[in-house]
This record gives structure tokens, C-alpha cells and sequence, in this order.
């Protein structure tokens, strides 16, 4: 069977490193992936097939997919080739999700700069969608907060809608790295969210924050939307503190 050991670098003076081979056979897949060989939605070559490529043994092959199937490049299932995923802004984002949460469960002051950097991020959210937004995003806005309107009083619905609406804003950038991170903060933020936003019966404050951040996006003004959008977060931040006091 062939060594495929690597050098740790082109210097010839570097010295010689022994990788493991599911090292080795991962970054070479890596590769043929990103380059575009074998793109979204097809299948790798059989583990023999691989086998015989890269000569080495099938602990090698496996150790190596699936530590690209944990990254999202890859997906296996059972008495399938593997099949390489597309990747998205939201694969991508989602591959930190568990980590974020217990970073944030775990860390007061992480949730504080969490919240941080939403507001500076759904400050531009909001500036953008007054800008970029057509009558059919508008519509669906005003769709969004009738819904939430409707789901008053079921926590569960409310902060679906509420959800909906952050991340329709995102949307309207049209910028699926802008989508994903919003999608994901709000994901975060979920069970502290949910407090916030039913704070003695806030919720209804929180429809009317909603229905003035449309109205600026409707009437093209960036600055109001800004200014709405900051107002809501920061409305929202300061009845977390309260609540969690």
C-alpha cells in the first residue's frame, strides 16, 4: 500500500511531517470538492473506488467523509455514496450553531455582544430594505405582521412571525450571507427573545414597533427605518435586563 505522508511545507529545508492518512485523503477530497469535480448533489466515488485512488485502507476513507459530512460538505447515508451538499451562506452558518449557543449559555457577556451586534447589523438590515425593497417585499411584510398580529396570545406563533419579519428584512438585501446571519442570531437569541417580547403583555408594543419599521420601509426612508429598528432592539434589551434581574 502507498504512503501519501505530506511535507508541512514547500521551504526544502522544512522538515519532512507524517500525517495520518484520513488527514491526507481529507484534504485531497477536500479539494476535488471545492474545485468543483464532483459538485452539488453528486456522488463520490465508491469507498473501493477511493480505496484504489488513493491506496490506502477503508478506516482511512471513512475517518476522512465523515469529518466532511461534520463540516457540511458532505451527506452519508447508509448503503449510499456519499454525496457532496451544496454549499450555501446557510450550511456554512449553520456549522457554528451549536457552539454559538452553548458559547452563549455558557457566557453572559457573549449574549451581551450578540445583541450587540444584531443591532448594528439590523440597523444596515433596515437601511437596505427601504432602499432595495419592491411592492411584492412590502406586501409580504404587511403579511408578516398581520400574521403576528393574529398570533397574539400564542407565544409559540408570535415568535415564529416575529422571526419572519426580522429575517424577511435580510432578505430583501437580496445577500445570502446577510440572510443566513440573520436567520442564525435570531436563532440564538430565541429563548431570550421570548421573555422580552412577552413581558406584561408586551407583545403589543412589539406590533407596533413592527408596523412603524414597515411604514418607513414603504415610504422609502432609510434613516426611519434605522431609527425604528434601533428603537425596537433597544426597547427589547432593556426588557430582557429587567426580566433576568
Amino acid at each position: 500500500m502507498v504512503s501519501i505522508n505530506a511535507k508541512a511545507s514547500s521551504s526544502p529545508d522544512a522538515p519532512i511531517v507524517k500525517r495520518k492518512l484520513a488527514d491526507e485523503v481529507f484534504e485531497r477530497l477536500k479539494t476535488m470538492i471545492v474545485s468543483g469535480e464532483f459538485g452539488p448533489g453528486e456522488s463520490l466515488p465508491s469507498e473501493r473506488d477511493l480505496m484504489a485512488r488513493f491506496g490506502v485502507g477503508r478506516p482511512a476513507i471513512r475517518e476522512a467523509m465523515q469529518t466532511l459530512a461534520n463540516l457540511g460538505l458532505l451527506t452519508i447515508s447508509h448503503g449510499e455514496r456519499a454525496r457532496v451538499r451544496a454549499l450555501t451562506a446557510r450550511a456554512a452558518v449553520n456549522q457554528i450553531d451549536t457552539l454559538a449557543q452553548l458559547m452563549l449559555s455558557a457566557s453572559p457577556e457573549m449574549l451581551e455582544n450578540l445583541k450587540e451586534a444584531r443591532r448594528f447589523f439590523e440597523r444596515g438590515m433596515a437601511r437596505e430594505a427601504a432602499i432595495k425593497a419592491t411592492n411584492e417585499d412590502i406586501a409580504e411584510l404587511e403579511v408578516l405582521v398581520e400574521q403576528q398580529r393574529q398570533a397574539t396570545g400564542d407565544q409559540a406563533a408570535f415568535i415564529r412571525a416575529d422571526m419572519a419579519f426580522h429575517t424577511k428584512i435580510a432578505q430583501i438585501s437580496r445577500n445570502a450571507i446577510f440572510e443566513a446571519l440573520s436567520e442564525a442570531m435570531l436563532g440564538w437569541l430565541q429563548e431570550y427573545h421570548t421573555d422580552a417580547l412577552f413581558w406584561e403583555g408586551k407583545g403589543h408594543q412589539t406590533l407596533a414597533e413592527h408596523t412603524e419599521i414597515l411604514r418607513c420601509i414603504k415610504a422609502r426612508d432609510p434613516a426611519g427605518a434605522e431609527a425604528a429598528v434601533t428603537m425596537h432592539l433597544d426597547r427589547s434589551a432593556s426588557l430582557y435586563v429587567h426580566t433576568t434581574s
